[in-house]
């Protein structure tokens, strides 16, 4: 595959792909959740222009992520006490599902950037918070380093790192690294002696940090979620962040990386359900027992676009509930507070995983052959859905949402929150 990206533009590295320079002008800061969904609706309306030919020639998206981290809203979930604007959860997930519904490859790149802010609040102390925070509010993009092929389990890393007094030095491999190629930090998931896991936030073009634009999935395809080898990358323990506080006992952390993963897949479904009915009422042919003039008139397609509708309507509907309900278990974090938040996003993520292959497959069926062509390039719908919903298995969610229901058994704490855990 050819891989579109300006090199000149990304700035200069040792090995593999170099890096973007970082922001010379501070980010906007956003002042309110309603600026930061007007801002997101326009930044959506521009990057929905180019995203179909993004997709097609597998262009990683340089100028729209520089004009969506510099728009402020990369700096959304930064808490008022240190500049931020510290908008709701709820209107978190609904920006992340504006800006996927446009371009998912984009949403999904700031997904982590959005999780490690989240998880800086919870486990980093005050002068760690200011220093971090401070990076972010300038346009700082976080990438992610966090995934590993070849070990048991998801959540058990090789990658591990060495104390050398004021710094550590990370040594390892990753891939799924999503963000990490146009990213200006890089945080890796690397464990300690104790086996521990921590956030060690590396410079993009650290010694050592290379990053392989290996990615060949053939969806989410902007998002460039390949390879980072790490050698002795040397991190200053100002930037090394506790990330296994965040699962030691009642935290929002997984929930809050769920529910970015949800709003993606709300986005996908919205705009797969958009191109579907675009497409049926100004190109589809309708079938000739229908005895109508017009595709938008075939019973049988009204009937299965209001099925769909109504599904996203749900998926949407549960997004917001499972934000507020992160929102309450922020406030007051306790084990029935963060499980009833864990178990809210579960059923978000079933819902706005099943819409969004729903959607993007039904597309077909009722626009016809024609949208099945090149040049609509429609089936990027079905190909992002089916690649970003395989995250993580909905069917766990099912089990955990109906053994909380069954047997009282609280999720456990972890990143994908999939796995029953023991009674509350």
């Amino acid at each position: 595959m050819t891989i579109a990206v300006d090199v000149q533009a990304l700035g200069a590295s040792a090995g593999g792909v170099p890096g973007p320079v970082k922001p010379e002008a501070p980010a906007h800061v956003i002042r309110d959740d309603a600026e930061a969904i007007a801002v997101a609706t326009a930044l959506a309306a521009e990057f929905r222009k180019g995203a179909s030919e993004r997709d097609r020639h597998a262009t990683r998206p340089l100028p729209e992520l520089d004009a969506f981290s510099q728009s402020g809203l990369w700096s959304i979930n930064v808490p008022r006490a240190y500049g931020g604007p510290g908008v709701s959860y709820r209107t978190l997930a609904r920006v992340v599902a504006i800006i996927s519904a446009a371009d998912p490859s984009i949403g999904q790149i700031a997904q982590n950037h959005l999780g490690i802010v989240a998880a800086i609040q919870t486990v980093s102390d005050e002068d760690q918070k200011h220093l971090l925070f401070g990076e972010v509010l300038r346009g700082v993009r976080f990438g992610n380093a966090f995934s590993e092929r070849g070990t048991k389990r998801a959540a058990e890393f090789e990658t591990h790192f060495v104390d050398h007094g004021d710094h550590v030095l990370v040594r390892g491999q990753k891939f799924y690294s999503t963000g990490a190629l146009l990213a200006h930090l890089v945080p890796i998931v690397a464990v300690d002696g104790e086996g521990r896991a921590w956030y060690a936030i590396a410079e993009r073009d650290a010694p050592g940090l290379t990053v392989i634009d290996d990615w060949s999935a053939f969806g989410q395809r902007g998002t460039a979620s390949g390879t980072v080898l790490i050698e002795d990358v040397r991190v200053p323990k100002t930037h090394l962040v506790p990330a296994w506080k965040g699962y030691e006992g009642p935290r929002t952390d997984g929930a809050v990386f769920q529910i970015i993963q949800a709003a993606i897949d709300a986005g996908i479904g919205r705009a797969a359900l958009d191109d579907t009915i675009a497409f049926v009422r100004e190109k589809a042919r309708p079938w000739i027992d229908s005895g109508q003039d017009r595709a938008s008139d075939d019973p049988y397609t009204i009937q299965a676009i209001g099925d769909l509708t109504i599904r996203q309507h749900a998926a949407e509907a549960l997004l917001d509930r499972a934000g507020d309900a992160l929102d309450a278990a922020i406030a007051a974090p306790d084990a029935e507070s963060v499980a009833a938040a864990q178990l809210a996003v579960a059923e978000a993520k079933v819902l706005t995983t099943e819409i969004a292959l729903a959607a993007s497959n039904k597309l077909f069926e009722l626009a016809g052959t024609r949208s099945t062509l090149a040049a609509e390039n429609l089936d990027r719908h079905w190909r992002n859905a089916r690649t970003h919903t395989l995250h993580d298995p909905v069917r766990w969610k099912y089990a955990i949402i109906g053994n909380h229901a069954l047997n009282g058994v609280n999720p456990p704490f972890h990143a994908w929150s999939s796995i029953p855990s023991q009674p509350a």
